[in-house]
């Protein structure tokens, strides 16, 4: 197969997963044993003693990186995203449950119209974004489909929590416990926002504004205040992503059977996230919100100055309770709190 030939229904051909697939798969892990490879199907952990096993899985529609009518067509839908963020997602999630995260598993499903290049483009991001998780990508599958319009990908992640360490379990009794937000909301919609009306947006602002707001995925990592959280002790974690601030803390009340009260002036907000939405006409409360980290602890002020100590900003927004009641301050309005609404991100496709 030469450049510029695109894929036929099925596997992808071998001299293809060698070469542009399973020969951009360089990070190595002491947990794993062997990886799945041409031929082996399967991959095996090394023993270990002390710990648990944690997964996850996270899917998304791919964002291409060569210029071409589907990258075009990409651009245009919001739910389209970079291989590295599918990954930092997977990531993230393992680590609010208190694992360091080790391995993964990679299927991606590509459109017949995607070239051998795009394919390995693909595969050299997953293992760049993997390495600097110092994640092992430990197998998966690789297909070409005619069902399918662009290139989709499931990431299925697994971590180690060490023995003792603390249970992250949302279903636990959370009621007096302190809500702790990590950095700020709304960092992820405001990055794709930003990007995707860039030209727009500078007729308005100047452009270190616009040109900071569309660099904010560098905040998406939340291991670093996890990792921190977990040290501090007794603590509970939810990553704020899609839906925004208001369907993470719903998804925990809800989770654990409880209420909260949250005082709306002290969701901590950056100045770009207030006026891109405001250009946008989106709701920065209900806007994707990866690189923020949702906090519950009966100790609030510790775990607030653990994070300081190591350069992460966090607030006490609020509290959950042992009520039903949801409720959302705001000066001197009280009102509850509704449930999950669909994601403000879409409204720009409306």
């Amino acid at each position: 197969m030469t450049k510029g030939e695109t894929m036929n229904s099925g596997k992808v051909p071998v001299n293809v997963l060698k070469r542009s697939v399973l020969r951009q798969l360089k990070n190595k892990r002491s947990e794993i044993a062997n990886s799945a490879g041409l031929g082996a199907d399967c991959a095996v952990f090394a023993p270990f003693s002390k710990g648990q096993m944690v997964t996850c899985v996270q899917e998304g529609v791919v964002e291409l990186q060569c210029e071409n009518d589907l990258a075009e067509a990409e651009r245009e839908d919001l739910s389209v995203m970079p291989m590295r963020r599918i990954f930092q997602k997977c990531a993230n999630n393992l680590a609010t449950a208190g694992a360091e995260p080790v391995a993964a598993e990679l299927v991606i499903f590509l459109p017949e119209s995607v070239e051998e290049p795009e394919l390995k483009a693909l595969m050299s991001e997953a293992e760049g974004i993997a390495a600097e998780l110092n994640i092992q990508i430990i197998g998966g599958q690789t297909r070409v489909s005619s069902a399918v319009r662009q290139p989709l990908a499931t990431v299925t992640g697994y971590g180690i929590r060490k023995t003792g360490a603390v249970q992250m379990d949302v279903r636990k009794k959370l009621a007096g416990q302190d809500i702790i937000i990590t950095k700020w909301i709304g960092l992820e919609g405001t990055a794709d926002l930003a990007a995707r009306n860039q030209e727009e947006l500078l007729t308005r602002y100047p452009a270190y504004l616009v040109e900071e707001a569309a660099a904010f995925d560098r905040y998406y990592s939340i291991l670093p205040e996890a990792a921190t959280a977990v040290k501090s002790g007794g603590c509970t974690m939810h990553d704020i992503s899609e839906g925004g601030v208001f369907a993470a803390l719903w998804e925990m009340a809800e989770g654990a059977g409880v209420g909260l009260t949250i005082d709306m002036k002290k969701l901590p907000l950056r100045q770009e996230t207030v006026e891109v939405c405001e250009f946008c006409n989106v709701n920065p409360y209900e806007l994707r919100s990866g690189g923020s980290l949702i906090i519950a602890s009966p100790e609030g002020t510790a775990v607030v100055e653990a994070l300081a100590a190591e350069g992460i900003p966090a607030v006490i927004v609020g509290r959950f309770t042992d009520s039903n009641e949801r409720l959302i301050l705001n000066e001197d309005e009280v009102r509850y709190m509704d449930r999950p609404q669909r994601d403000e991100i879409y409204k720009e496709t409306e």
